[in-house]
């Protein structure tokens, strides 16, 4: 079995693979002074939860946007799996030319869920990842990487809103009835989500228009934490798939492994 870690800004998504099907996943809060023996423990349980022995494991790949907890992470899977993860990276033989003026600036996650989307849903693409920041990558009808978009996610705005603000509240997010929200909390909503409902819809919009895409041929796949709240109320997105960067990792490890 393949155990894959996607490592966020907030969450730490993990899967496993039997082969090429995806058997299993599962959520760890992004912690970054949690020790490599506290991960261990955290995912061990959860595979044990899941009727899946740690010795079953024989592979390990990471993607990770946060260098501070890939320390602990890569001593825990060395440790405890008697495994040497596979690091996905600009050096990793991501399988995918990169169109941008420097490429080892772009995020794991970005290119990793690029791969995916070419794999699953052909070019010409724009990926929406919707999380704790938002990010658009285009890919065109070549299969190159053209760069993309990063915009703050609804949830570090809506707590901006809450820590700098002197009586705004914290709020759950979700869709409000009324557009004209008749308490502070509904207007927060109203911002939140319909702006940025608003905000994804012109960005696709622009991006089409510079790259000159093909309507007909042209795919937009949403994925991310945020990405059901969001994406069902936007027409122009096409396929909302939760497990997009998971599958990238997958088709990495497929690449590295000649597989």
């Amino acid at each position: 079995m393949l155990l894959v870690i996607d490592v966020g800004n907030t969450n730490i998504v993990l899967g496993v693979y039997k082969g090429y099907s995806l058997i299993c996943d599962f959520r760890l809060n992004t912690i970054k002074n949690k020790t490599s023996d506290e991960y261990a423990m955290s995912i061990t349980e959860i595979l044990h939860a899941n009727d899946i022995k740690k010795t079953e494991i024989e592979d390990v790949i990471v993607a990770s946007v946060v260098p501070d907890v890939m320390h602990s992470i890569e001593n825990a899977i060395k440790k405890y799996f008697n495994l040497k993860p596979i690091i996905i990276d600009d050096n990793c033989g991501l399988g995918i030319k990169i169109n941008h003026d420097n490429p080892k600036t772009i995020g794991a996650d970005r290119i990793v869920n690029s791969v995916a989307g070419i794999k699953k849903y052909g070019v010409p693409l724009i990926i929406i990842d919707i999380g704790t920041a938002i990010t658009f990558d285009v890919i065109d009808e070549n299969s190159v990487y053209q760069g993309g978009a990063i915009i703050p996610g609804i949830g570090i705005s809506s707590e901006a809103l809450f820590l700098k603000t002197a009586k705004l509240p914290r709020v759950e997010l979700y869709k409000p009835e009324k557009i004209v929200a008749k308490n502070t909390m509904d207007n927060i909503r109203v911002g939140m989500v319909i702006g940025y409902i608003g905000l994804i819809e012109k960005l696709i919009d622009e991006i089409v228009k510079e790259m000159k895409f093909d309507g007909s041929k042209l795919k937009v796949v949403a994925t991310g934490g945020y990405s059901s709240l969001i994406s069902k109320d936007i027409n122009k997105i096409d396929i909302i798939d939760k497990k997009l960067t998971l599958d990238g990792m997958l088709e990495i490890y497929k690449m590295k492994k000649g597989l």
